[in-house]
């Protein structure tokens, strides 16, 4: 098969992760763990298997494939099936207990993809890419984890023409975040919080290895886009008043401008970030995998509601727009 990694989904027609309409490429593996993940399939680097109750009839085919598998029924009758996915993983018996089920609610989600198969797919859009000026995106979970996968595929995707961009935590080896980068048209690089005990406290990681990685990505001279998912109650007060706007612009415009400052661009031009509005899209994802999702109730954000925030990183210093 060649060089593999972990892929769980090649969206096509995408217009959120770069310039243009893109093939983003979901790798899976992530070594953060934010409450807000709206990917949470994408955070172990295995194959995991997604239980839909609306199609369970509980036959317990699964679970007498595997004993990872259990089966259980609520006080209404009700099948509520667990399954230990790494356990399940470390057996290899995903696809066992996908195809013990008759009914369809056992899906797998990720599976080993080789270079030849993603560069392939992606390439089936190069009109698409070359009309609108878009191109291929390695997202995650988190691409770093895999950084031979991404340099081999961007490599032969470049000798196409396709420009490639890169969606990341910043939390990586530098040495392999340099590689990585190198061989990227755009990075877009997360900025969840500028204070390390809140980002260690919301996301599971400190700030050390990203905040080196963004200076090593602006001083190298890349096309780098500083993305801030917008979520209240972690990096903004839920009030959205303009104190807590300030606050935020405060924090992110210090924190994202001292990196530019001490990658040596001072004088050179303004860090462009976008601020993303919070959103819940995800929280489905939750149930099938027999997680518990925290955010029931944050507010979901609208467009115009992070544009305060924007206007007040472009009067701090920082190119920012919605």
């Amino acid at each position: 098969m060649g060089m593999t990694a972990p892929v769980f989904n090649i969206q096509k027609f995408s217009l959120d992760d770069g310039p243009g309409i893109r093939t983003v490429v979901f790798l899976k593996g992530c070594p953060l763990r934010c409450a807000w993940c709206a990917n949470p399939e994408s955070q172990a680097a295995y194959t995991q298997l997604e239980w839909d109750a609306r199609s369970c009839r509980g036959c317990g085919a699964c679970a007498a494939a595997s004993e990872a598998v259990t089966l259980a029924f609520d006080g209404d009758g009700s099948p509520r099936v667990t399954v230990d996915h790494r356990r399940l993983a470390a057996e290899g018996g995903q696809g066992a207990v996908a195809d013990a089920c008759r009914w369809g609610a056992m899906t797998p989600v990720g599976a080993d993809r080789a270079v030849d198969e993603v560069v392939g797919e992606c390439l089936k859009d190069k009109p698409f890419y070359e009309e609108s000026g878009g191109g291929v995106t390695f997202s995650g979970g988190e691409a770093l984890l895999w950084p031979d996968f991404v340099v081999e595929a961007a490599g032969r995707l470049h000798d196409e023409g396709v420009p490639c961009a890169m969606e990341t935590t910043g939390h990586g080896e530098p040495e392999v975040f340099g590689r990585v980068a190198g061989a990227l048209d755009l990075v877009l690089f997360d900025v969840k919080h500028w204070d390390d005990a809140c980002h260690r406290e919301g996301t599971g990681v400190g700030l050390e290895r990203i905040g080196a990685n963004l200076r090593r990505a602006f001083s190298s001279g890349a096309d780098v886009l500083c993305r801030t998912p917008v979520i209240p109650g972690f990096n903004i007060d839920a009030s959205l008043s303009d104190d807590a706007v300030a606050e935020t612009a405060d924090g992110l415009a210090g924190w994202v401008l001292s990196a530019w400052r001490d990658a040596g661009r001072g004088g050179d031009g303004r860090p462009r970030l976008q601020p993303l509005p919070f959103h819940q899209f995800g929280e489905n994802k939750y149930a099938l995998l027999g997680r518990d999702y925290g955010l029931e109730g944050v507010a979901q954000l609208r467009p115009e509601d992070v544009e305060p925030l924007a206007r007040a990183l472009r009067e701090r210093g920082v190119d920012a727009f919605v």
